[in-house]
């Protein structure tokens, strides 16, 4: 006789393809600094603070974003399996690493928008190359500004006009940051290395020529020389993901909103680069707010354009699901 219990939850290995799959969100320097724990009924999403950055992540901000945008990854993941999962944020007051529990509901026949967004997960990368336009953008931005709003979080393009001024936010971002030891040492341990599971890979990072040509970008160890798209000028648009606020709820969310977005636009086939250093110091943030219509907490820029045809880039490494998930019923 089977147990309704079991009907009403995923079996482990749906967990573990769910998990295996979402693990391609995208992450500050692709620390990953996520775990889960299976309670045997639920979900729990903890904040690893060992892979916080502590030089250019101090309050932990860009770590719970990450971790919020593989929450959304997660969520979409199990969803195409044929489940639903109810979220709470932030559980547990005396816990700020406890982000996240997901009950789940069976939800058979999953629409074909979310196979495709789950589809997405899988292309999705950080294009840090110069891009064409993207086409039908206003419709396109449109779409996500709506979609985003359900996490309380604001979607703002910018027009050609202000790429100066956030070309001159993202310059004085890594000015301030070149002849700081303790960020550069933490920059180069998480980017350039080729045989981790973790990090930036060199051949996702740009070279000194193609960072200059796209004007908006964090300043990493350059990449192996090369001139990609060389004849191309960056016509990517830029948005702007801002909060209410600068709390963890507000960075949790705008994890989620960022996930949407990104599986969004790939899944109309977009290349995006989403950009927090601009967003790591008072100086620039400000410079960014002034940018945006409204009051808001500018969190996270994106650049969204087209890929032209060419060699496509090899994925950037994930860990084993084995080394952020476990099974504790002790959780409950």
């Amino acid at each position: 006789m089977t147990n309704i219990d079991e009907v009403r939850i995923p079996e482990h290995p749906t967990v573990l393809a769910a998990l295996r799959l979402a693990c391609r969100a995208p992450s500050v320097h692709n620390t990953q600094p996520w775990r889960w724990v299976f309670d045997g009924a639920r979900l729990h999403l903890y904040a690893d603070g060992e892979r916080r950055l502590h030089s250019a992540d101090p309050q932990g901000r860009q770590l719970v974003i990450s971790c919020g945008a593989m929450l959304h990854h997660v969520s979409t993941a199990f969803a195409a399996r044929g489940w639903h999962t109810d979220i709470t944020r932030l559980p547990d007051p005396a816990r700020r690493d406890h982000l996240a529990v997901l009950d789940f509901k069976p939800r058979p026949d999953p629409p074909d928008r979310v196979l495709a967004l789950a589809r997405a997960i899988d292309r999705r990368h950080t294009d840090r190359l110069p891009m064409l336009e993207p086409p039908h953008w206003d419709e396109r931005s449109a779409e996500v500004r709506t979609l985003i709003s359900a996490y309380e979080v604001e979607f703002d393009q910018l027009d050609g006009s202000e790429r100066p001024r956030l070309a001159a936010a993202s310059e004085q971002s890594s000015a301030l940051r070149r002849h700081d030891p303790h960020y550069q040492n933490e920059l180069h341990w998480w980017a350039g290395n080729t045989a981790n599971l973790e990090g930036i890979p060199a051949s996702a990072l740009a070279s000194n020529a193609e960072l200059s040509q796209v004007g908006v970008g964090r300043e990493f160890p350059a990449g192996p020389r090369s001139l990609r798209r060389g004849d191309l000028d960056d016509r990517a648009e830029l948005a702007v993901l801002s909060s209410p606020d600068d709390a963890p709820l507000h960075w949790l969310r705008t994890g989620e909103a960022l996930s949407a977005a990104l599986l969004e636009f790939t899944a109309a086939g977009l290349a995006t680069c989403p950009l927090t250093h601009i967003t790591e110091l008072p100086s620039s943030r400000r410079i960014i707010a002034g940018l945006i219509p409204r009051p808001g907490v500018p969190q996270v820029v994106v650049r969204v354009g087209t890929a032209p045809e060419g060699p496509e880039q090899p994925p950037t490494p994930r860990r084993p699901v084995a080394e952020f998930f476990s099974v504790d019923r002790s959780a409950r």
